[in-house]
């Protein structure tokens, strides 16, 4: 399972916030500037009221016409910019020249004293245009007359200049957002430099490469640090203390057991057997706790990785000695790289066990497979499958001969506890044991343990 990193989360967010910002000032600044522009484009067109105003000369009750020189574009077609003179009853008096071939509508009249700004567009042509119109009252030879004054600007001026902000405004924003993101990943990138240390470091120790952590750590994290090697140092101590202890107490019990042994020579045969029984029962129960004790806590950490090739080599060589009558085919693929992280012993113990028990079971052909995922997880990086030819061990017994004291078959001498004491090996390492059905006919065991293949790193 991949774990999400803090940086990208942490990159992902500040991104999304900057959208979020940059897309608000983007939508405040395109409105404040559409606002400054239509303020500007209403003054021009004001000024150009004024001057056409200021020029009309009235002809009559309800004639006028300008008289001044205007700005030349009104004297040349469909430039942009058009005029017109309306009577009180809509009707056209005068228009500029521009207007010529084009259907300029500047809309309906209005009152006297009012203003209007609107935009509409030229009919057959889709140019939108912005209309200036006010209501003018002149008392021409004692009585009052009506005009409507109305300029008209094409738009398209204006919104290239809005669409050119627009496309620069974006383009700042994007560069500028981008520019952000860019450099706060090389901020974050060097002030998670320590983390990444201590993954690392944390990743070497689980694998073996060194026993602690490193010195020099920012003063956040220099208690995790400490507290960490603390520990490290402490389940050292522990696992030692444990096997001393132990040792000591095997061999406490060692003597005693002996004397007992020897002293069963003047008892009667039945009895002698019980204890003999039952002495070898304590026997075993003391080498159990022992294994178990050496290994509590699953794998230690900073422990040296561990070569699988060599020990696969000299189980092979034992076994096949001491089955030497049956003639088996031992079959090995073992990954010449293949480790595993922890005590050799332990897996010397619980491969002697798996390989001897099917050593015992097996017809004429069992085969031990040994591979490293150098994708998977440390802890369970290390496969190891035997398979065998021999009778299989049932669905419904094989939960039971994990169990301490099951056997499938009781009617074979032994203890039940050879594979009890592997799987709790296996599973205080924080691996796994599977038993199914062989490809050969017979069992197939597969172990996942903690391991790890030097060359893939």
């Amino acid at each position: 399972m991949k774990h999400p990193s803090l940086s990208r989360r942490l990159l992902l967010s500040v991104f999304v916030v900057l959208v979020v910002f940059f897309g608000l000032t983007v939508t405040l600044l395109d409105y404040l500037f559409r606002e400054v522009s239509e303020r500007n484009l209403r003054d021009l067109l004001d000024a150009q009221m004024v001057a056409l105003i200021a020029a009309a000369d009235p002809d009559g009750p309800e004639s006028v016409t300008p008289t001044a020189v205007l700005e030349t574009r009104f004297d040349i077609p469909g430039s942009g910019l058009y005029a017109e003179i309306r009577s009180a009853s809509g009707e056209s008096i005068w228009r500029s020249q521009s207007t010529t071939g084009s259907d300029v509508q500047f809309g309906p009249p209005v009152a006297d004293g009012e203003r209007r700004f609107i935009q509409t567009e030229i009919v057959g042509k889709h140019i939108r245009l912005a209309v200036a119109s006010r209501g003018i009252v002149w008392d021409l030879h004692g009585q009052p007359a009506s005009f409507t004054f109305s300029i008209a600007s094409d738009l398209r001026t204006y919104e290239k200049q809005l669409a050119s902000f627009r496309q620069q405004m974006v383009g700042w924003f994007v560069s500028l957002a981008a520019l952000l993101v860019a450099t706060l990943a090389l901020l974050l990138r060097w002030l998670l430099k320590p983390v990444r240390r201590l993954e690392r470091e944390i990743k070497q120790v689980e694998a073996g490469e060194r026993d602690q952590l490193g010195e020099k750590w920012p003063r956040e994290l220099a208690a995790v640090t400490s507290n960490l090697n603390a520990l490290l140092d402490g389940e050292r101590n522990r696992i030692k203390r444990y096997r001393d202890t132990l040792g000591n107490l095997a061999h406490s019990l060692k003597t005693p057991l002996a004397v007992m042994r020897q002293s069963m020579g003047q008892v009667e045969a039945g009895t002698k057997a019980t204890l003999d029984a039952e002495i070898d029962r304590m026997t075993d129960i003391i080498e159990h706790q022992m294994k178990r004790a050496a290994t509590s806590g699953g794998v230690l950490l900073g422990q040296a990785p561990v070569d699988v090739a060599p020990i696969i080599t000299e189980l092979r060589v034992a076994l096949l000695k001491v089955y030497g009558n049956k003639d088996l085919l031992f079959e090995t693929v073992v990954a010449p790289e293949a480790q595993f992280i922890g005590d050799r012993a332990d897996l010397t113990e619980l491969l002697g066990n798996l390989l001897d028990n099917a050593c015992k079971w097996a017809r004429s052909r069992l085969r031990v497979e040994v591979r490293v995922d150098p994708a998977a997880d440390t802890r369970s990086a290390l496969t190891i499958v035997i398979d065998d030819d021999g009778p299989g061990i049932a669905e419904a017994d094989r939960a039971k001969v994990l169990r301490r004291g099951g056997r499938a078959d009781e009617a074979t001498p032994g203890h039940g506890i050879g594979l009890p004491m592997v799987n709790e090996t296996v599973e205080l390492y924080g691996g796994s044991m599977t038993i199914d059905g062989s490809a050969f006919g017979g069992a197939r065991f597969t172990l996942k343990l903690p391991g790890r293949s030097p060359l893939s790193r």
